[in-house]
């Protein structure tokens, strides 16, 4: 036994030492220092939430955050209540709501647009280290904004500066210029047992 466990041990160091080899020789490769672009897709829940997680990285770093909210319209979420008191935070929520409550493409097209406005002018400023465009994808969805134009922005934007983008179904051209496109999968929602949304869960 006491035989079996040191050859366990060794065949495990052999394989932790070649995994180590790789992972290094990468991290050695990854020399170029720039802006990311991030996007959080998918039907599960997380990706907002996700993205309010590295709100709190880059603020932790000293960077400023601007978050633009394209579809949610409350300002009662937990997420803008405690970072709307943060220094270097600029929060705008900017949306109308779910577009199955507003029943007004035209309104849901002008706030988009307001709101892109609004990004449009973080995305061009350098002191700006990182800008969340959240849900901005139900923008292309819907047709509210143009998306070479914006892809154009993301790609005049600083150099060091990281943007994250959230919403379902994120239209090819983006996933495509992206450096790293996370998926999020729904196996089961509280929601569909009946569950409200819940203060601090939800929103």
């Amino acid at each position: 036994m006491v035989r079996d466990m040191d050859g366990r041990e060794a065949r495990h160091a052999a394989r932790m030492a070649r995994k180590k080899a790789i992972v290094d020789q990468r991290i050695a490769d990854a020399q170029e220092e720039r802006g990311v672009l991030l996007v959080n897709t998918g039907n599960g829940k997380g990706k907002s939430s996700a993205a309010f997680g590295l709100v709190a990285r880059a603020l932790g770093h000293g960077l400023r955050v601007a978050v633009i909210q394209f579809v949610k319209s409350r300002s009662d979420t937990g997420e803008e209540g405690f970072f709307r008191d943060q220094p270097g935070v600029a929060w705008h929520v900017m949306g109308e709501g779910f577009t199955w409550e507003t029943q007004d493409s035209a309104r849901d097209a002008s706030a988009a647009q307001a709101a892109w406005a609004v990004a449009a002018g973080y995305l061009a400023d350098p002191a700006i280290g990182l800008v969340v465009l959240d849900e901005l994808t139900y923008a292309f969805k819907y047709g509210w904004l143009d998306l070479g134009e914006v892809l154009d922005t993301l790609a005049r934007r600083p150099e060091g500066q990281h943007v994250v983008v959230t919403g379902r179904a994120a239209p090819l051209g983006l996933v495509n210029v992206a450096d790293t496109v996370s998926e999020v999968g729904l196996v089961k929602h509280a929601f569909q047992a009946g569950v409200r949304a819940m203060p601090g869960m939800e929103f």
